[in-house]
């Protein structure tokens, strides 16, 4: 819950900005505060001043300043789901959704830089990490889906959990080795975790007798 200041709902922002009409304004001027003051001491009025908006506004973009880190992810997910049902049918399961996970985190050069402080804030922000859990499981279900329909298996069998699980894990370990190392294109990292994951481990960690 965000504590309220003494703005009023629809007040005028500072003067010199221009108002924020979009989602994308909005996000990136969330991003430059929480960069400037930090995630948890930034509010939403904080904000909606910044933008030039009133609260209501801001409510009318985001249901939170959580949703704001987050921005599209509902669309997002739903454009995962469709790239897996495009595989052809005859493509194995593991490299349909190393080629969907991978195309789904590809973003134009211009937008990798916000992509990069979303991520950060998402991967590092404890106040995050609640609702980050839900997001994954989000994730992580149409992934399992994908699989209990390729194989036959009910969603709740051992292996779609399994691979769900898996996946997910690969792509946030790729994607702390790409905040972690700024130099390294994100789409790589991801199609190399998933092709390890497709072959296991034990090729490069001998499991001992």
């Amino acid at each position: 819950m965000e504590q309220a200041t003494s703005t009023p709902a629809d007040a005028p922002g500072r003067i010199g900005r221009p108002r924020a009409t979009s989602r994308t304004d909005l996000e990136r001027i969330g991003f430059e505060l929480f960069a400037s003051q930090g995630f948890d001491s930034t509010t939403v009025d904080d904000i909606a001043s910044a933008a030039g908006i009133g609260r209501r506004t801001f409510f009318r973009y985001f249901g939170s300043k959580n949703d704001l880190v987050w921005g599209d992810f509902e669309n997002q997910l739903a454009g995962l789901r469709e790239l897996l049902d495009a595989t052809a049918s005859d493509v194995p399961v593991a490299d349909a959704l190393r080629e969907a996970v991978v195309a789904f985190n590809r973003f134009d050069p211009e937008e990798v830089p916000w992509h990069r402080q979303r991520m950060q804030l998402i991967l590092t922000v404890p106040t995050l990490q609640a609702d980050a859990t839900l997001r994954y499981n989000a994730w992580r279900a149409i992934v399992t889906e994908f699989v209990a329909t390729r194989t036959g298996l009910p969603r709740s069998d051992l292996l779609p959990r399994l691979v769900g699980h898996a996946s997910l894990s690969a792509a946030i370990a790729a994607y702390e080795y790409w905040l972690a190392n700024d130099q390294q294109p994100l789409a790589p990292l991801i199609d190399a975790t998933f092709r390890q994951l497709a072959r296991g481990w034990e090729s490069v960690i001998p499991l001992q007798g």
